[in-house]
């Protein structure tokens, strides 16, 4: 018996995840799940002087995400409502394992696994992945004031960060099915095939039976 869909769309910053996500909600007719970013009031100051602001960047986006994911259950998937989210709540762990010190992640970590261990996790992940001169591009292209600091030795890490975390992921979770798409040579936003072929890559997964519509 396959569980009720929850996808998750995962990628670096600037890959086009909320764009993505925003599509299959809509081919799907599932809810989409949004992540908070522009209201987190540390992301300026942290891109700014990362030492300085990690922690309470990192707080403020767990908190939030445990708060979402607490209405998403009650509210959808409880009611039997499939889901499609523009993050997994595991990200925060790339994030803090990379910017905090080891102290705070100590402490981070302990307040992860208190808070998350009986949310509602993603039974399909979408990751998107790109080179860096296309994830700088459309940093710069979309304009967000509270991104104009980022640094590109910090994105190149960071994507390493993704990529080690989900090949770390497919071995420990090797009943949750990963799409992986290049995002280089992807535009879902301006070419409807591409966009077609993620979606039957998607329909496929729904229809093996390891999650159900």
């Amino acid at each position: 018996m396959g569980q009720l869909p929850f996808i998750a769309v995962e990628g670096p910053i600037g890959v086009g995840k909320t764009s993505l996500s925003k599509k299959l909600a809509s081919q799907f007719d599932f809810h989409l799940l949004k992540e908070i970013v522009e209201e987190n009031p540390f992301l300026g100051k942290f891109y700014d002087n990362i030492e300085e602001w990690s922690f309470q960047t990192e707080m403020f986006f767990l908190c939030n995400r445990f708060k979402q994911l607490e209405d998403i259950d009650r509210d959808f998937l409880q009611q039997g409502k499939p889901v499609v989210a523009d993050y997994h709540v595991s990200k925060n762990m790339i994030f803090a394992r990379r910017t905090l010190r080891e102290d705070q992640f100590h402490k981070y970590s302990q307040i992860f696994d208190i808070l998350t261990h009986d949310m509602p996790r993603p039974n399909m992940v979408v990751y998107l992945h790109a080179s860096l001169d296309t994830l700088m591009e459309r940093i710069r292209m979309r304009n967000r004031d509270a991104e104009s600091n980022i640094q590109p030795s910090y994105l190149k890490q960071l994507s390493q960060d993704y990529e080690d975390f989900m090949d770390h992921f497919e071995a420990t979770h090797p009943d949750i099915p990963v799409i992986r798409l290049n995002g280089d040579n992807l535009d879902f936003v301006k070419h409807q095939d591409d966009l077609n072929q993620i979606v039957d890559q998607v329909k496929q997964h729904l229809n093996k039976g390891e999650v159900i519509k």
